[in-house]
């Protein structure tokens, strides 16, 4: 037997076995995936210009009436807790990202990769996040602060809302991601939720 054909069976042998191994280690999603995820999607973008554009009741109508925010400066419960949170800490911005006259800096929002699980009308999401202003020499663009988004969703009344988010800030002692990988850990609270479903009567 040629080396050639050897290779191919060899091949055959790897793709039947090791494929669908792999494909067992990946969830399954459900014909309406694809149109939850964009508005999920949506939904974080519109934070993110709302919360960039200082837009307040753009900001807190992407957030459950009871949602929940935790960042740095702790946990913050209902939605106008979390205007008023987010409205002060808006204003001091000022004093850690600004221009070289001393003018508050423009600060722009980016999400990176993301991974969104959707079990029913609840969701769950892990998303990297980068932050930009122009506070660099002669004003410059400097990138900043980078972290990770750890989120819950649900569905109310038709439509996708931010349960609680929990911002992680990599760079603060205490506020980092891992060292698990967030996306398993995001994976078995999914699992843990669609089994507890399962089991009721």
């Amino acid at each position: 037997m040629s080396l050639k054909s050897l290779l191919a069976g060899a091949a055959l042998i790897l793709a039947t076995t090791v494929a669908p191994v792999a494909a067992r280690d990946q969830p399954t999603y459900g014909s309406n995936y694809a149109n939850d995820r964009a508005e999920i999607e949506d939904l974080m973008a519109r934070y993110l210009f709302a919360i960039d554009y200082s837009d307040w009741d753009a900001y807190v109508s992407v957030f459950a009436e009871d949602a929940e925010l935790e960042y740095a400066t702790g946990i913050t419960r209902g939605r106008e807790a979390i205007r008023e949170s987010v409205v002060s800490f808006s204003g001091n911005i000022g004093r850690y990202y600004h221009t070289e006259d001393g003018q508050p800096a423009k600060l722009r929002h980016v999400v990176l990769q993301d991974v969104i699980r959707i079990e029913g009308d609840c969701a769950w999401g892990r998303t990297l996040w980068v932050e930009m202003a122009n506070n660099g020499p002669g004003d410059s663009m400097k990138m900043g602060t980078y972290g990770v988004y750890e989120d819950e969703f649900r569905r109310i009344d038709g439509r996708w809302l931010i349960q609680r988010r929990n911002v992680l800030n990599e760079f603060l002692d205490g506020r980092n991601s891992g060292p698990d990988n967030p996306v398993s850990e995001m994976d078995a609270a999914a699992e843990a939720y669609a089994a507890s479903v399962a089991a009721l009567p």
